[in-house]
């Protein structure tokens, strides 16, 4: 398997199961859920473990109670917690409100940032990087790491530079682009081979610089948690490449990996769910 470095976040999600669906005004019955493990970082970082990689995080969490519990979490999957730092003040929360369609709405009550770039992330050997970070101040050290190996960068923020990678990844709901393509480029710059576009019941879309367009027919899944479900498209999509996979068989790898996770509870696809993908 595939030496893979996870730069994202990680968090304690508090989920609230809804009576009802979340709507403007409304005053609605919820059940409190046990805090889980989040963070669009972390959810990749342990379905990707859970597959069998060698998996490295690059983040922050806080020097709190939650931060601790954040580290045992993430060990316990399987995950290298050896370049993740601890920084002064509450790591990041969240609260998720799950409805009975499983639609979810997150609110996120502060978010552990490190002061500057994680240099760090150049001194861990990967065959691929996957990024899901806010912060703006990323590029010149993504331009290295994609000098050596793949990387794959998940968008928003959206700007030029931001983040230089081969592959380009984004939900149609997130950044609503025209020409995706044009997006791609302009976050990537000359580094961009493929922008992916997710689209949750409609499947997924590819565009190559080379002008090929693929699409990729979304599988049907009974929605239990949509919590997470990006996250598990974009370690799908991580594990296909990793393994050498073309682009249209990587796709479609990570539509069935979003749809498996939609179909359950939970932040993270689940390790009993990545065994039955794997088959």
């Amino acid at each position: 398997m595939a030496r893979i470095v996870v730069v994202g976040g990680v968090a304690s999600d508090e989920v609230v199961h809804l009576s009802s669906r979340c709507r403007e005004g409304a005053h609605l019955d919820g059940v409190p859920a046990k805090v889980r493990l989040g963070g669009g970082g972390a959810n990749t970082a342990v379905a990707l473990a859970a597959a069998g990689h060698q998996v490295a995080m690059v983040t922050a969490v806080g020097n709190d109670a939650a931060g601790s519990w954040q580290l045992a979490q993430l060990a316990a999957r399987g995950v290298d917690i050896s370049a993740v730092v601890r920084v002064a003040g509450r790591s990041t929360r969240s609260i998720l409100l799950v409805d009975p369609a499983g639609e979810r709405t997150i609110v996120n009550l502060g978010r552990v940032q490190e002061a500057s770039p994680p240099v760090r992330l150049l001194d861990l050997p990967a065959d691929l990087v996957y990024v899901r970070n806010r912060s703006t101040a990323l590029g010149p050290l993504l331009a290295r790491a994609a000098a050596r190996q793949p990387v794959v960068a998940h968008v928003p923020p959206v700007g030029e530079g931001l983040y230089p990678a081969q592959v380009v990844l984004a939900s149609q709901s997130d950044v609503q682009a025209d020409d995706p393509l044009a997006l791609g480029r302009l976050v990537a710059g000359e580094w961009l081979h493929w922008m992916v576009l997710t689209r949750g019941a409609h499947g997924a879309q590819a565009f190559d610089v080379g002008g090929e367009t693929l699409e990729v027919p979304a599988v049907p899944a009974a929605a239990v948690d949509s919590t997470g479900a990006g996250d598990a498209f974009a370690a799908g999509l991580c594990h296909a490449l990793a393994g050498g996979l073309n682009m249209p068989a990587a796709v479609a790898e990570a539509v069935r990996w979003g749809a498996a996770k939609v179909a359950e509870d939970g932040s993270a696809l689940s390790a009993r769910s990545v065994r039955r993908l794997l088959g």
